[in-house]
């Protein structure tokens, strides 16, 4: 009952609100993610896929899902499908990290190694980031349909979703209408677009929607909790004394790293919550 609202105070006593990232929560974006940098590839260094098959492409995507938590932007998926590559290729290496790198030390070392491989590619970023994001927009608008399906749900996430009898509201740094097109399309589920707030990058704003939500007259009495899979995000949900009242939980299936889910063992107010976990308590409820 995902559409329903609460229309009384004695209702809302014993109900719960679950404010739920989309991407690394609900939905595994990696594969969309490396089929909008292979189609960037493609056209800035075309001969590159020469060298992929499709045993090499899912190899690719598995640690893209790895390195994802320390990518800060989406372009970046091109600049590691390229070392990836590279890695894996020695005959078309042109950059002087790739032999001997694994991907605990592009994990470790993200930051230096995108800035290295620009220079060495002689490349630039801006122009990388107008390609990706036009391939992707390309793609969206020509055939939506493939590009739905590049995304995949977490398992046992759609059944959980249209178990749940309590409040759901979405909130992404994805266009919101796109999360609203990828949860009818795959999960069959929808949620009203009124619940399903597109914050683009940063998480500043996801703050500035908790605490709209806590400030609505309907969601008086209501226990809350958010569900995120960036430990930095939770982080400052902690420092802001006006969402104290929030519960909130690191999706240890999403895009963090072990290093910060160990991390969440020192900071009280945040739990860790596994898949399976999760599932249960969006079908049964989050108990106190």
């Amino acid at each position: 009952m995902l559409t329903e609202s609460r229309d009384s105070g004695h209702q809302a006593e014993m109900g719960d609100l679950y404010a739920l990232d989309f991407d690394g929560v609900l939905s595994d974006s990696c594969g969309e993610s490396y089929a909008s940098a292979a189609r960037a590839i493609k056209v800035r260094w075309p001969t590159l896929f020469n060298y992929v098959d499709s045993s090499l492409e899912d190899w690719i995507v598995d640690q893209i899902r790895i390195v994802r938590p320390v990518m800060q932007t989406r372009y970046e998926t091109i600049l590691l499908v390229r070392l990836l590559l590279e890695m894996r290729v020695p005959s078309i290496r042109k950059s002087s990290v790739a032999e001997g790198l694994t991907v605990e030390g592009i994990l470790e070392n993200w930051s230096e190694l995108k800035n290295l491989i620009l220079k060495e590619w002689g490349e630039d970023k801006d122009s990388l980031v107008n390609l990706y994001g036009k391939v992707r927009d390309e793609w969206k608008d020509r055939d939506l349909g493939t590009w739905i399906g590049a995304n995949r749900l977490y398992p046992g996430v759609v059944d959980a979703l249209k178990s749940a009898t309590s409040t759901i509201y979405i909130v992404t740094g994805k266009q919101s209408r796109f999360a609203e097109v990828i949860l009818r399309e795959l999960a069959g589920v929808t949620i009203p677009p009124e619940r399903i707030f597109g914050v683009g990058s940063g998480s500043e704003r996801k703050l500035e929607v908790l605490k709209q939500l806590q400030k609505k007259p309907e969601h008086q009495g209501l226990k809350l909790h958010f569900v995120e899979d960036r430990l930095a995000t939770l982080k400052k949900v902690t420092e802001e004394p006006e969402l104290v009242g929030w519960n909130l939980y690191l999706g240890d299936w999403g895009y963090n790293t072990q290093k910060e889910r160990d991390e969440v063992a020192t900071i009280p107010r945040i739990e860790i919550l596994q898949l399976s976990g999760f599932n249960d308590k969006l079908k049964y409820s989050f108990c106190s």
